[in-house]
Protein backbone atom coordinates (compact mmCIF):
# COMPACT_ATOMS: atom_id res chain seq x y z
CA UNK A 1 0.00 0.00 0.00
CA UNK A 2 1.29 3.38 -0.77
CA UNK A 3 1.26 6.42 1.24
CA UNK A 4 2.09 9.67 1.05
CA UNK A 5 2.34 11.47 4.69
CA UNK A 6 3.50 8.49 6.51
CA UNK A 7 6.16 5.67 6.46
CA UNK A 8 4.96 2.01 6.80
CA UNK A 9 7.03 -1.09 7.37
CA UNK A 10 6.86 -4.64 8.73
CA UNK A 11 9.52 -6.48 10.12
CA UNK A 12 9.37 -9.58 12.79
CA UNK A 13 5.97 -9.00 13.84
CA UNK A 14 6.38 -5.49 14.56
CA UNK A 15 4.24 -2.45 12.31
CA UNK A 16 5.54 0.62 12.12
CA UNK A 17 4.34 3.92 10.98
CA UNK A 18 6.14 6.49 10.99
CA UNK A 19 4.48 10.26 10.38
CA UNK A 20 6.55 11.73 7.15
CA UNK A 21 6.63 15.50 6.99
CA UNK A 22 9.67 16.24 8.67
CA UNK A 23 9.89 19.44 6.47
CA UNK A 24 6.79 20.96 9.07
CA UNK A 25 7.72 18.84 11.59
CA UNK A 26 4.87 16.66 11.24
CA UNK A 27 2.20 18.33 11.52
CA UNK A 28 -1.19 16.67 10.56
CA UNK A 29 -3.16 17.70 7.56
CA UNK A 30 -6.42 15.89 6.27
CA UNK A 31 -4.36 13.20 4.38
CA UNK A 32 -1.90 12.67 6.73
CA UNK A 33 -4.86 11.50 9.38
CA UNK A 34 -6.69 9.45 7.03
CA UNK A 35 -3.45 7.58 6.38
CA UNK A 36 -2.71 6.72 10.22
CA UNK A 37 -6.21 5.47 10.59
CA UNK A 38 -6.10 3.62 7.18
CA UNK A 39 -2.57 2.18 8.20
CA UNK A 40 -4.03 1.03 11.44
CA UNK A 41 -7.31 -0.28 10.50
CA UNK A 42 -4.88 -2.54 7.97
CA UNK A 43 -2.24 -3.80 9.88
CA UNK A 44 -1.60 -7.42 7.89
CA UNK A 45 -1.94 -10.41 9.45
CA UNK A 46 1.88 -10.70 10.31
CA UNK A 47 1.65 -7.92 12.75
CA UNK A 48 1.63 -8.42 16.76
CA UNK A 49 2.51 -4.85 17.60
CA UNK A 50 2.81 -1.69 16.16
CA UNK A 51 5.01 0.92 16.88
CA UNK A 52 3.82 4.86 15.51
CA UNK A 53 6.51 7.11 15.15
CA UNK A 54 8.11 10.18 13.70
CA UNK A 55 10.73 10.92 11.34
CA UNK A 56 12.98 13.82 11.72
CA UNK A 57 13.41 16.17 14.52
CA UNK A 58 9.88 15.65 15.68
CA UNK A 59 7.27 13.45 16.50
CA UNK A 60 3.99 15.41 15.84
CA UNK A 61 3.86 19.29 15.85
CA UNK A 62 -0.15 19.32 16.04
CA UNK A 63 -2.28 20.41 13.40
CA UNK A 64 -1.42 22.21 9.95
CA UNK A 65 -2.14 25.34 10.36
CA UNK A 66 -1.71 26.53 7.05
CA UNK A 67 -4.41 23.57 5.73
CA UNK A 68 -6.81 25.98 5.12
CA UNK A 69 -9.57 23.21 4.58
CA UNK A 70 -9.35 21.80 7.79
CA UNK A 71 -9.94 25.36 9.91
CA UNK A 72 -12.87 25.75 8.05
CA UNK A 73 -15.13 23.88 10.15
CA UNK A 74 -13.38 22.93 13.19
CA UNK A 75 -15.70 20.56 14.58
CA UNK A 76 -16.62 18.67 11.57
CA UNK A 77 -12.59 18.35 11.45
CA UNK A 78 -12.40 17.06 14.74
CA UNK A 79 -15.55 14.81 14.28
CA UNK A 80 -15.11 13.18 10.90
CA UNK A 81 -11.05 13.36 10.57
CA UNK A 82 -9.60 13.26 14.00
CA UNK A 83 -12.48 11.04 15.94
CA UNK A 84 -11.56 7.83 12.84
CA UNK A 85 -7.65 8.50 13.54
CA UNK A 86 -7.89 8.29 17.35
CA UNK A 87 -10.45 5.50 17.16
CA UNK A 88 -7.71 3.45 14.82
CA UNK A 89 -5.38 3.41 17.68
CA UNK A 90 -7.12 2.88 20.34
CA UNK A 91 -9.21 -0.17 18.65
CA UNK A 92 -6.26 -1.74 17.16
CA UNK A 93 -6.04 -4.87 16.70
CA UNK A 94 -2.39 -5.11 18.39
CA UNK A 95 -1.15 -3.54 21.21
CA UNK A 96 0.23 0.07 20.19
CA UNK A 97 3.75 1.82 21.27
CA UNK A 98 4.13 5.62 20.62
CA UNK A 99 7.56 6.29 19.98
CA UNK A 100 7.78 9.92 20.72
CA UNK A 101 10.93 11.28 19.04
CA UNK A 102 11.00 15.03 19.28
CA UNK A 103 8.46 17.59 20.40
CA UNK A 104 4.86 16.36 20.16
CA UNK A 105 2.57 19.33 20.54
CA UNK A 106 -0.51 20.24 20.28
CA UNK A 107 -2.95 17.39 19.06
CA UNK A 108 0.14 15.74 18.67
CA UNK A 109 1.01 15.15 22.14
CA UNK A 110 -2.50 13.88 22.54
CA UNK A 111 -2.22 11.55 19.48
CA UNK A 112 0.60 9.84 21.43
CA UNK A 113 -1.57 10.12 24.80
CA UNK A 114 -3.75 7.81 22.70
CA UNK A 115 -1.45 4.71 22.54
CA UNK A 116 -1.67 1.84 24.83
CA UNK A 117 2.36 2.54 25.87
CA UNK A 118 4.10 5.81 25.39
CA UNK A 119 7.82 6.04 25.32
CA UNK A 120 9.61 9.12 24.96
CA UNK A 121 13.31 9.95 24.16
CA UNK A 122 14.90 12.61 26.76
CA UNK A 123 15.36 15.27 24.55
CA UNK A 124 11.36 15.26 23.70
CA UNK A 125 9.14 17.66 25.35
CA UNK A 126 5.36 17.50 25.19
CA UNK A 127 3.07 20.84 24.99
CA UNK A 128 -0.69 21.70 25.38
CA UNK A 129 -0.69 24.47 22.98
CA UNK A 130 -4.07 25.10 21.79
CA UNK A 131 -4.86 28.33 24.08
CA UNK A 132 -2.01 30.11 22.44
CA UNK A 133 -4.34 30.13 19.38
CA UNK A 134 -7.62 30.58 21.41
CA UNK A 135 -8.57 27.20 21.31
CA UNK A 136 -9.15 24.15 24.07
CA UNK A 137 -7.41 20.93 23.53
CA UNK A 138 -8.76 18.13 21.57
CA UNK A 139 -7.67 15.27 19.81
CA UNK A 140 -8.64 13.00 23.06
CA UNK A 141 -6.72 15.48 25.22
CA UNK A 142 -9.25 16.64 27.98
CA UNK A 143 -10.31 12.32 28.51
CA UNK A 144 -7.09 11.03 28.15
CA UNK A 145 -4.83 13.69 30.12
CA UNK A 146 -6.16 14.13 33.79
CA UNK A 147 -6.81 10.27 33.54
CA UNK A 148 -3.34 10.05 33.44
CA UNK A 149 -1.77 13.15 35.21
CA UNK A 150 -4.64 14.50 37.65
CA UNK A 151 -6.57 17.11 37.23
CA UNK A 152 -4.38 19.79 38.89
CA UNK A 153 -1.33 18.97 36.33
CA UNK A 154 -3.83 19.03 33.59
CA UNK A 155 -5.38 21.98 34.40
CA UNK A 156 -2.06 23.90 34.40
CA UNK A 157 -0.57 22.17 31.22
CA UNK A 158 -3.49 23.46 28.97
CA UNK A 159 -4.01 26.69 30.98
CA UNK A 160 -0.43 27.67 30.81
CA UNK A 161 1.06 25.54 27.67
CA UNK A 162 3.92 24.97 29.46
CA UNK A 163 6.44 22.59 27.88
CA UNK A 164 6.82 19.27 30.10
CA UNK A 165 10.15 17.51 29.63
CA UNK A 166 9.85 13.85 28.54
CA UNK A 167 11.80 13.04 32.26
CA UNK A 168 8.52 15.30 34.03
CA UNK A 169 6.15 13.52 31.94
CA UNK A 170 7.36 10.17 32.92
CA UNK A 171 7.37 11.42 37.00
CA UNK A 172 4.14 12.44 36.53
CA UNK A 173 2.83 9.50 34.88
CA UNK A 174 1.74 10.65 31.53
CA UNK A 175 4.19 8.65 29.51
CA UNK A 176 5.73 4.67 30.45
CA UNK A 177 9.21 6.23 30.44
CA UNK A 178 12.42 8.68 29.29
CA UNK A 179 15.00 7.04 28.06
CA UNK A 180 18.30 8.88 26.86
CA UNK A 181 18.65 9.45 23.39
CA UNK A 182 21.17 7.58 22.47
CA UNK A 183 19.60 4.28 23.69
CA UNK A 184 15.97 5.13 22.48
CA UNK A 185 16.11 2.80 19.11
CA UNK A 186 17.58 -0.20 21.14
CA UNK A 187 14.59 0.22 23.81
CA UNK A 188 11.80 0.90 21.40
CA UNK A 189 13.06 -2.48 19.14
CA UNK A 190 13.06 -4.23 22.48
CA UNK A 191 9.78 -3.24 24.04
CA UNK A 192 8.25 -3.72 20.33
CA UNK A 193 9.86 -7.72 20.20
CA UNK A 194 8.27 -8.10 23.54
CA UNK A 195 5.06 -7.13 22.73
CA UNK A 196 5.40 -8.66 19.09
CA UNK A 197 6.49 -11.78 21.29
CA UNK A 198 3.74 -12.18 23.76
CA UNK A 199 -0.29 -13.13 24.51
CA UNK A 200 -1.98 -10.65 21.72
CA UNK A 201 -5.20 -11.65 23.39
CA UNK A 202 -3.87 -10.70 26.40
CA UNK A 203 -2.55 -7.45 26.10
CA UNK A 204 -5.77 -6.61 24.45
CA UNK A 205 -7.81 -7.88 27.18
CA UNK A 206 -5.45 -5.41 29.23
CA UNK A 207 -6.40 -2.57 27.53
CA UNK A 208 -10.24 -3.59 27.63
CA UNK A 209 -10.22 -3.95 31.71
CA UNK A 210 -8.36 -0.65 32.04
CA UNK A 211 -10.72 1.40 29.71
CA UNK A 212 -14.07 -0.14 31.52
CA UNK A 213 -11.98 0.44 35.10
CA UNK A 214 -12.64 4.28 34.51
CA UNK A 215 -16.32 4.18 35.07
CA UNK A 216 -16.82 0.78 36.87
CA UNK A 217 -17.26 0.93 40.34
CA UNK A 218 -15.41 -2.68 42.08
CA UNK A 219 -18.12 -4.78 42.07
CA UNK A 220 -18.44 -3.75 37.85
CA UNK A 221 -15.06 -3.94 37.31
CA UNK A 222 -14.36 -7.75 39.28
CA UNK A 223 -16.99 -8.93 36.61
CA UNK A 224 -15.23 -7.56 34.04
CA UNK A 225 -12.28 -9.48 35.04
CA UNK A 226 -13.87 -12.68 35.12
CA UNK A 227 -15.26 -12.56 32.11
CA UNK A 228 -11.87 -11.46 30.36
CA UNK A 229 -10.09 -14.06 32.41
CA UNK A 230 -12.64 -16.77 31.56
CA UNK A 231 -11.96 -16.47 27.75
CA UNK A 232 -8.46 -16.47 28.11
CA UNK A 233 -7.84 -19.06 30.27
CA UNK A 234 -9.31 -21.00 26.63
CA UNK A 235 -6.69 -19.68 24.90
CA UNK A 236 -3.93 -21.16 23.41
CA UNK A 237 -1.64 -18.53 25.04
CA UNK A 238 -2.52 -19.26 28.46
CA UNK A 239 -2.19 -23.23 28.21
CA UNK A 240 1.34 -22.66 26.25
CA UNK A 241 2.13 -20.12 29.08
CA UNK A 242 1.46 -22.53 31.73
CA UNK A 243 3.25 -25.35 30.06
CA UNK A 244 6.68 -23.11 29.60
CA UNK A 245 6.39 -22.56 32.71
CA UNK A 246 6.23 -26.39 34.68
CA UNK A 247 8.21 -27.14 31.94
CA UNK A 248 11.13 -24.19 33.18
CA UNK A 249 11.31 -22.94 29.28
CA UNK A 250 10.25 -19.54 27.61
CA UNK A 251 6.96 -19.54 26.12
CA UNK A 252 6.10 -19.34 22.81
CA UNK A 253 3.25 -17.50 22.43
CA UNK A 254 1.11 -17.34 18.95
CA UNK A 255 -1.10 -14.45 19.60
CA UNK A 256 -4.25 -16.82 19.55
Amino acid sequence: MSYKTIEFSLSDGVATIALNRPEVMNALDSRMRAEIAEAMNSLPAEARCAVLTGNGRAFCSGQDLTDAQSAIDLEATLRNEYEPMLWSIRKARVPVICAVNGVAAGAGANLALAADVVIATQSAVFLQAFTKIGLIPDAGGTYILPRKVGMARAAGMMLFADKITADQAADWGMIWESVPDGEFASVIAARARHLASGPTAAFLAVREALAESATNDMAAQLQVEARLQGALGKSHDFGEGVQAFLQKRAPQFTGR
